[in-house]
């Protein structure tokens, strides 16, 4: 019985353990994913801006100019918008590449601990 109760308390103490361990991991994981782009910079905030800017000139001149300076315009303002669809996807592709990474990691460390599991069980 005493043996029993001292397995428990050992397996009790693993998973404490485990538990803690899952917590560290997970405030890691945060911080990463802060860093690569989980709330906007003042960078990206800036670029925002500037797109929004130009889209927004180039609109108004269009509007107030001649003839020429609209086509211009429209040209510029289509230009600009497809800079900011480019840096859009290639913002995606940091985000997917990103999920790759962490899907294969967890993936890894599944595997591990399966492997880890078949030894208890073999023992």
């Amino acid at each position: 019985m005493e043996q029993e109760y001292e397995n428990l308390h050992d397996e009790l103490n693993d998973l404490k353990e485990e538990l803690e361990h899952f917590q560290q991991e997970k405030e890691r994981v945060r911080a990463i994913i802060g860093k690569i782009g989980g709330v906007p910079k003042f960078r990206t905030k800036l670029i925002n801006a500037i797109f929004i800017t130009v889209i927004a000139i180039s609109v108004l001149l269009s509007i107030v100019g001649g003839e020429k300076l609209r086509i211009l315009m429209i040209e510029v303002a289509t230009i600009t918008l497809s800079a900011k669809i480019i840096y859009l996807i290639h913002c995606q592709m940091r985000i997917n590449h990103f999920e790759f990474w962490i899907l294969s990691s967890l993936e890894w460390r599944l595997t591990e601990l399966m492997r880890h599991v078949r030894r208890l069980r073999k023992d």
